[in-house]
């Protein structure tokens, strides 16, 4: 029997922990690694490419469906399944467009976790009952994927939006990223006329709707 190779990621290792511990118990399925960020769970998915990768939404460096999409891009054959607190129907319809296969809630019952896996290395999608009703239904006939101004941006300027609104300064971006100051302060122009923000307080306030950084 060929067991389905699972990557956890998730910024909570005993969180991270309790998964694999369920895992352990199936005889068709292996954790083959896990990651603390996003953009570990890039960097694993792209060594170990596994069948599914279970994805946080709310993780530090790069949020999970920025990681989804980048880790779609990198291989359509590995399938992420969203494994999120959040029932927010925007944040469903925005990890579904950026690739993912499906969406679990944290608090549902390890079978169905388990079930759900199964589902996505079967090159199937599912959907939480909790998270969004009638939704894969739109996915499934091929109507176009939901837009929003936040698809809009760039990886780049993704990046830089979640680093400003922790209160990062223009200097401190540039240093992190090896950019100068004349190009990240381009990129934060290009991200408040893209998502209509007029001031620091608003990107800040966007970002916390958003679920980018923790309220």
């Amino acid at each position: 029997m060929k067991k389905i190779t699972v990557l956890i990621c998730d910024d909570h290792s005993v969180f991270r922990e309790g998964v694999r511990s369920i895992l352990a118990g199936e005889r068709d399925a292996t954790v083959v690694g896990q990651a603390g960020n996003g953009a570990e769970a890039v960097k694993k998915a792209r060594e170990l490419r596994p069948d599914v990768v279970l994805m946080d939404i709310a993780m530090p460096v790069m949020r999970g469906f920025d990681a989804t999409r980048r880790i779609h891009r990198l291989d359509p054959a590995i399938h992420v399944l969203m494994l999120t607190v959040y029932d927010d129907e925007d944040l469903v319809a925005r990890c579904l467009s950026a690739g993912a296969a499906g969406y679990v809630l944290k608090d549902a019952p390890p079978e169905q976790l388990i079930y759900a896996i199964r589902c996505v290395a079967r090159g199937e999608q599912y959907l939480s009952p909790g998270a969004l009703k009638g939704i894969m239904g739109t996915f499934n006939t091929g109507a176009s994927k939901v837009t929003t101004r936040y698809d809009l941006l760039s990886d780049r300027e993704r990046e830089i939006l979640v680093m400003l609104a922790d209160g990062e300064s223009l200097k401190d971006v540039a240093t992190h990223l090896e950019l100068s100051v004349k190009t990240v302060d381009a990129h934060k122009y290009n991200i408040m006329r893209k998502l209509d923000l007029h001031d620091r307080t608003d990107l800040i306030r966007y970002a916390i709707r958003q679920k980018l950084i923790a309220s």
